[in-house]
């Protein structure tokens, strides 16, 4: 576990902070655009918001996934140096 005021908490805290907290800021924020004004820039300010909210959490899934996809590399050319160097699979019996 890491310290509390490590550069790596704070580091994983802005990151949540950047991906969460900005989407649902801006989206707090298109919904008071909405209902503060009376003028026309009211559905496009809302839209505005929340488009830019939705854009940043669909980046985030999308970089989650291309993350998850490079653990999965690592893991298959883990079992695959595991092979080369026993002659089985790490997940088969031993003869």
């Amino acid at each position: 576990m890491d310290p509390a005021g490590s550069p790596l908490t704070r580091g994983r805290t802005l990151l949540l902070v950047l991906r969460w907290g900005l989407p649902g800021l801006l989206i707090l924020i298109g919904f008071a655009i909405l209902l503060v004004d009376d003028g026309s820039r009211r559905w496009d300010g809302w839209a505005m918001c929340v488009g830019a909210a939705f854009s940043l959490m669909f980046l985030t899934v999308v970089y989650g996934m291309g993350a998850k996809g490079d653990l999965e590399r690592e893991d298959e050319e883990a079992a695959r140096q595991y092979f080369r160097e026993h002659g089985r699979w790490p997940d088969d019996e031993p003869a």
